[in-house]
């Protein structure tokens, strides 16, 4: 980490303004609004709110922070809800969801009682901007080329899509692995120093990185995306997936495995889940929010016609309408950690729950 000890949000984004002059900030609002917004909402934080920079990535001269932002339970052995956010610098929507329901969370801190209590039960950890670099030059992968969602140390397992998969080739083509004698890029090991420290041994954690694809719906993935075989715990997935749809009948997502659109070498979630799960202890969650950009496209198509809006909802209501649907399954997620007792399936429920979960998603492999 670049600064090994937690500061209050104003130290922290008072240090990181203060390295900038003028022309530096007409730049960043110009082509990184994203970080300037996330370190308003840091400066306005209250001071229980913890900020560190994970890592700084060099670009064009400038300097560019990875925030991280703790709050909640300091019990080693509460469980954890992981936000993350801007893995591919094209999908600024990723981001900007991310550091919304952070915004609203804070706001709330001031007179939800209710809130102050939950999160006495839960630690929340967000990293909404991963890959500043990235997003800076407005390119999926961050300033090496690397993408970041391919840089893991693991491989597929059968065909993978040519280049989609992860490819070798060329960082000046998209989905390059990087080079696996170089390991991993500095924003997956920032992101895997956080999952080391935070993870192991807590009776749940669950994660929510948040992207943007081609799709006409929103679709929430889990491991994995080497294989198409499930997962060592696949039960506890369908046992989130149910208690969801039991508070949520009518919610827009399509909840299954990656696996069954395509297979992919390096994915940072089938590394980290595996590992996670090496110890035994506890239950790792990691899951995907891939929202579908078909449909801002279908109703502008003129958005095929730059970069940013093959990703992103570039009108400004429709916009706003993005950042305001997902914040029920964030909170959600938080309710869901805090009461995990409640749901998570013990040894009689698990059998049956793993047995319906390969029928419904696995059983043409089966």
């Amino acid at each position: 980490m670049t600064e090994l000890k937690a500061l209050t949000p104003h130290t922290a984004i008072r240090r990181q303004q203060a390295r900038r002059d003028g022309g530096q900030r007409r730049r960043l609002r110009a082509f990184l609004p994203e970080l300037v917004t996330l370190e308003r909402v840091l400066a306005q934080a209250p001071e229980s709110v913890q900020t560190r920079v994970l890592a700084e990535v060099e670009v064009k001269d400038l300097t560019l922070p990875l925030y991280r932002v703790d709050l909640g339970s300091e019990d080693p052995a509460a469980p954890v809800v992981l936000l993350v956010g801007g893995v591919h610098g094209l999908e600024r929507i990723g981001s900007q969801v991310v550091t919304a329901w952070l915004e609203s969370l804070l706001a709330r801190l001031g007179w939800d009682r209710h809130l102050a209590r939950l999160l006495e039960q839960v630690r929340v950890t967000v990293l909404p901007l991963l890959n500043p670099g990235g997003m800076y030059l407005n390119q999926r992968s961050n300033p090496n080329g690397v993408d970041l969602m391919r840089n893991a140390p693991i491989a597929a397992q059968g065909h993978s899509t040519f280049l989609l998969g992860g490819q070798r080739l060329s960082p000046r083509l998209p989905w390059y692995t990087g080079r696996p004698e170089q390991g991993m890029e500095p924003e997956s090991q920032a992101l895997a120093e956080v999952i080391e420290e935070m993870l192991p041994g807590r009776p749940l954690s669950l994660s929510l990185d948040c992207h943007s694809g081609f799709g006409w719906q929103d679709q929430i993935w889990f491991p994995y995306a080497y294989r198409r075989r499930p997962m060592r715990r696949i039960e506890t997935v369908m046992a989130l997936k149910l208690t969801w749809e039991q508070a949520y009948p009518n919610h827009p997502y399509v909840f299954e495995p990656q696996s069954r659109h395509y297979l992919t070498h390096g994915d940072l979630w089938d590394h980290f889940y595996k590992q996670v799960n090496r110890s035994g202890d506890g239950t790792f969650i990691p899951l995907t929010l891939e929202m579908g950009s078909w449909r801002w496209i279908r109703k502008r198509p003129r958005q095929l016609l730059r970069l940013n809006g093959l990703f992103n909802p570039l009108v400004p209501h429709r916009q706003r309408r993005v950042l305001r649907s997902h914040l029920a399954l964030m909170d959600f997620l938080l309710s869901a950690a805090a009461s995990h007792e409640s749901w998570l399936p013990g040894e009689r429920e698990a059998s049956m729950l793993r047995e319906a979960a390969i029928m419904h998603w696995y059983r043409e492999n089966h």
